[in-house]
């Protein structure tokens, strides 16, 4: 059944959700290290509502965020530690090559399309590939990226993306859908988020994208279950 809060319980909710936002943001320095605002709060959303769904577990305290709004000479790509409150990596990541040139444009969740998938995914085993360790994305965002394990839509590193590569194209280079990183960063990023974290990819502000995942509702009582918040009685 979908999750509906009485108005009280909805405003109490959101009231410590918010607050948590805003001093999570702050603690993590996420606006110097130039991650919005909301973005942050969209990401946090699907994070709940993804544990109010039993996709992932409470002790899962690791949030990985790309936004695709930024230029792909931007790093965009950001882990925060929500247990400690602290960003553990900041970095490039490439997109699609069908998805755009310097700024990611197009999406597409279709078999063969080279292109980046938008939304919520849950990250799964690691595992030795041609780009080396490289780790298995679900995608839990229906509409969006539901295809990710049959495309092998994976993280791993690629030498394209890399400062050198940027002063050389005036862009980053770009993969056949994968949100790849840093060759020599990904090893450590990938032991980090693997086995059971968030992953949110973020839409360009032009880009229509209505996830399921973004009803505040779930997310909120998965809030409070977690921060062991109640409704004062009345």
């Amino acid at each position: 059944m979908p999750v509906v809060l009485s108005m009280a319980e909805r405003a109490y909710y959101t009231a410590a959700f918010e607050q948590y936002v805003t001093a999570t943001y702050a603690q993590a320095h996420l606006v110097q290290a130039g991650l919005p605002l909301e973005t942050f709060r969209k990401a946090l959303i699907g994070y709940y509502s993804l544990q109010q769904r039993g996709v992932i577990s409470q002790n899962s305290r690791t949030l990985t965020i790309i936004d695709f709004q930024r230029s792909s000479t931007q790093e965009r790509f950001w882990v925060v530690d929500l247990a400690a409150g602290r960003l553990a990596y900041q970095t490039l990541v490439a997109h699609g090559k069908n998805t755009g040139e310097e700024y990611a444009r197009t999406f597409s969740n279709r078999e063969g399309s080279e292109m980046s998938s938008l939304g919520f995914y849950v990250t799964g085993n690691t595992y030795q590939g041609k780009h080396g360790l490289s780790l298995r994305l679900q995608g839990v965002d229906a509409g969006y990226n539901t295809n990710a394990l049959s495309r092998a839509v994976v993280i791993h590193g690629a030498d394209y993306v890399s400062q050198e590569f940027i002063r050389a194209h005036g862009r980053l280079g770009r993969s056949q859908g994968c949100p790849a990183l840093p060759v020599t960063q990904t090893p450590a990023i990938v032991r980090r988020i693997k086995g059971g974290t968030v992953v949110f990819a973020s839409a360009p502000v032009r880009t229509a994208y209505q996830s399921e995942l973004l009803a505040l509702d779930p997310a909120l009582l998965a809030f409070a279950q977690s921060k062991g918040i109640r409704l004062p009685a009345s």
